[in-house]
């Protein structure tokens, strides 16, 4: 099958009654696959839907505008859909895809293939029989530089173990667990080309009201006034954290997708004797960390002290 051919759609029989509230174990998860055309997108997409792995499985194949994508389903979920969004999938070429994460644009315009790596919550370098060890390095060090959150996959013909790639549940608190581990290891990184996109995290301790947690988070991804030393406004494609809400047992898990965000509680509680702490990863453009955790510091610090 060429790269650009879909494999037919197959229908998925309707379980239970006819406008019933579907269970969380009915629910169908959705993951969205994104790649540049060759990258193997479309292989991984045929091997999925037809390798036996008895799942009932929702799978999109986007070529842009991943970001927009993900917002409906991740919105559609929350409406007590029948669905849900348990992950983005982007497949990198070993051979070309240095070269399109390194393609500098016209000022204004985002390289595209870097904002899907950045909103990958899985990445497949395919096609590494392709590349030496050194350049298959290279494309492996682009990728961490872009997102240092993401989990990577290294294979050719776009065979995985799809246990690696389904049942991501990168949306929803039961990821809480593995983002925990995650975010312990997490560095701040820097951009291969100048206003490039970039891995920023920072950490601070103890406990903040849910109502400041929203003005930071509004003021960085809706007004967008959150600006670096050089004055330009900071644009985040993905946020992700665990955060200490006052008031809460349980750890917070917090997630953005450009100007949409959601904050849903954990499994994970908080032990009597453990240090509460505030642990965000921002993925995007003309992010600053010292400036981004500032102003965090500053919006809980104030509404704190005057309430």
């Amino acid at each position: 099958m060429e790269d650009e051919d879909c494999p037919d759609l197959v229908p998925i029989e309707a379980g239970g009654a006819e406008g019933a509230e579907p269970s969380p174990s009915r629910r169908i998860p959705v993951t969205i696959i994104t790649g540049y055309l060759g990258a193997g997108k479309t292989t991984l997409l045929n091997y999925i839907l037809t390798e036996q792995h008895n799942k009932r499985i929702a799978v999109i194949l986007n070529e842009f505008g991943e970001g927009a994508v993900a917002s409906m389903f991740w919105v559609d979920s929350e409406l007590g859909s029948d669905i849900y969004l348990d992950g983005i999938v982007s497949v990198v070429d070993a051979k070309h895809g240095l070269q399109h994460l390194t393609e500098e644009k016209p000022e204004g315009l985002v390289n595209e293939a870097s904002r899907q790596v950045a909103l990958a919550d899985l990445i497949i370098i395919n096609k590494t029989d392709l590349v030496s060890a050194e350049e298959l390095n290279k494309v492996r060090t682009s990728v961490r530089s872009i997102n240092g959150l993401v989990k990577i996959l290294e294979t050719q013909r776009s065979r995985v173990d799809l246990s690696n790639v389904l049942d991501l549940h990168a949306f929803d608190s039961l990821s809480g667990i593995s983002l925990q581990r995650k975010l312990e290891h997490v560095k701040t990184t820097h951009a291969h080309l100048d206003k490039g996109i970039i891995t920023v995290t920072f950490e601070v301790p103890g406990n903040i009201k849910e109502e400041n947690l929203n003005l930071f988070i509004q003021n960085l991804l809706w007004e967008k006034n959150v600006k670096n030393k050089t004055g330009c406004a900071m644009d985040v494609i993905r946020l992700k954290g665990l955060v200490s809400i006052q008031g809460k047992s349980h750890q917070m898990i917090v997630q953005g997708v450009h100007e949409l965000y959601d904050l849903e509680e954990t499994a994970v509680a908080w032990e009597e004797d453990e240090k509460r702490t505030n642990r965000l990863v921002l993925i995007g453009r003309n992010l600053d960390k010292e400036t981004i955790k500032e102003v965090f510091i500053a919006t809980v610090r104030e509404k704190q002290g005057n309430s």
